[in-house]
């Protein structure tokens, strides 16, 4: 076979981790997966393990070739070079491509290089020891400047200075809406670096009572697409009890997508909805036709979501979507028009989280 001619979804990716009897070492490695398929350079990701978790790193393999993978590459999500990434890790791959069922011709295996000293690590460390410095300095909760420090002081510097800009920006709306719409409107419009969002967001009914509550009353929160998902800060949706959902690679969605022929956003939605409890939020930022199934699943009383925010994007149907969003008895933030995208929806979903958790840096800061 010509391996050149192999597609870019043809691609899998499999993420090696060490495996722990500790869960959320499996599900930080997991989430890492989901992260880097929301990227969306790699259609096809699974993970496995070298010892007590599961899938195994053969599993793994079989997984991303089951699913339709005609190339693998192997990453071992380690810092360093090991015995595992040296030894262990070369002969299950050199004894697979001989011994195991996908012994294809065409199936190429690619082994790549651990993480190494690599800076956006040394990055990450050096936020993560401020963020404990900032912890462990004083006891009391974001209520003064001297727990904001190092990298920190930059990031609120340069959210006052755009904050203001947009202030200056859009003054007369922001004088024109009910205070608790402000902090939604500002964000959006720093999230998108256009002030005509600030004209075209329509926030329905009690929608940011309604979301903040459904938040600290446990409320998962669903979205159409990976890219909305992993914007949203799981962390602080995870300390009032929800989680982030969403089943756009879920098989039952794939597998209802091509029997209705409808797209796998909107099978996704119909499946996440038989699923998902009452009062859930639905977040939804790229897909129209995921919010014409959420539209037609709460005409037919199925599911009674305590908030929808509709923001896709584009000239074939989603003006049309975001307005029959509108038309539900239930409380909504949509964006008018063609304009949208995933970019909102998570500003506006954050925004709520922060609202909920009361603990935004630029609320204590006067900001």
């Amino acid at each position: 076979m010509n391996k050149g001619g192999i597609h870019v979804n043809q691609v899998g990716l499999v993420l090696v981790g060490h495996g722990s009897k500790l869960p959320y070492s499996k599900d930080t490695l997991e989430k890492l997966a989901d992260i880097v398929q929301g990227m969306q350079k790699f259609k096809i990701v699974e993970v496995g393990f070298m010892v007590r978790n599961k899938p195994t790193l053969q599993e793994a393999i079989m997984n991303v070739i089951d699913k339709g993978a005609k190339k693998v590459v192997v990453i071992p999500v380690f810092l360093t070079r090991g015995k595992h990434t040296e030894d262990d890790i070369p002969i299950i791959l050199s004894s697979n491509t001989k011994t195991d069922k996908f012994n294809l011709e065409e199936i190429e295996i690619i082994y790549g290089d651990p993480l190494g000293p690599d800076k956006r690590i040394a990055e990450i460390i050096e936020e993560k020891a401020l963020e404990a410095v900032k912890k462990h300095t004083s006891p009391q909760k974001m209520n003064s400047k001297q727990e904001i420090n190092s990298s920190d002081i930059v990031g609120l510097e340069i959210m006052r200075s755009s904050l203001k800009i947009i202030r200056q920006l859009i003054p007369e709306v922001l004088k024109s809406v009910p205070k608790p719409h402000v902090p939604i409107i500002e964000r959006v419009v720093h999230a998108t670096a256009d002030p005509e969002f600030a004209r075209l967001l329509v926030i329905n009914g009690n929608a940011i009572e309604e979301g903040v509550n459904s938040i600290k009353g446990g409320a998962d929160i669903i979205t159409d697409v990976k890219m909305v998902k992993a914007g949203i800060n799981e962390k602080k949706l995870s300390r009032f009890g929800g989680k982030v959902i969403t089943y756009i690679d879920n098989d039952r969605s794939i597998n209802l997508a091509s029997r209705m022929s409808v797209t796998r956003a909107a099978a996704a939605m119909r499946v996440l909805l038989e699923e998902v409890p009452d009062r859930c939020i639905i977040a939804i930022g790229n897909s129209p036709t995921a919010v014409f199934e959420v539209v037609d699943t709460v005409r037919r009383k199925s599911v009674n979501p305590a908030l929808i925010i509709a923001t896709p994007v584009g000239f074939i149907g989603a003006e049309r979507s975001k307005e029959e969003v509108l038309n539900l008895p239930v409380p909504s933030i949509i964006v008018k028009g063609p304009k949208g995208g995933s970019a909102v929806a998570v500003a506006i979903v954050n925004t709520l989280l922060s609202i909920a958790d009361n603990t935004s840096p630029l609320t204590n800061m006067g900001v």
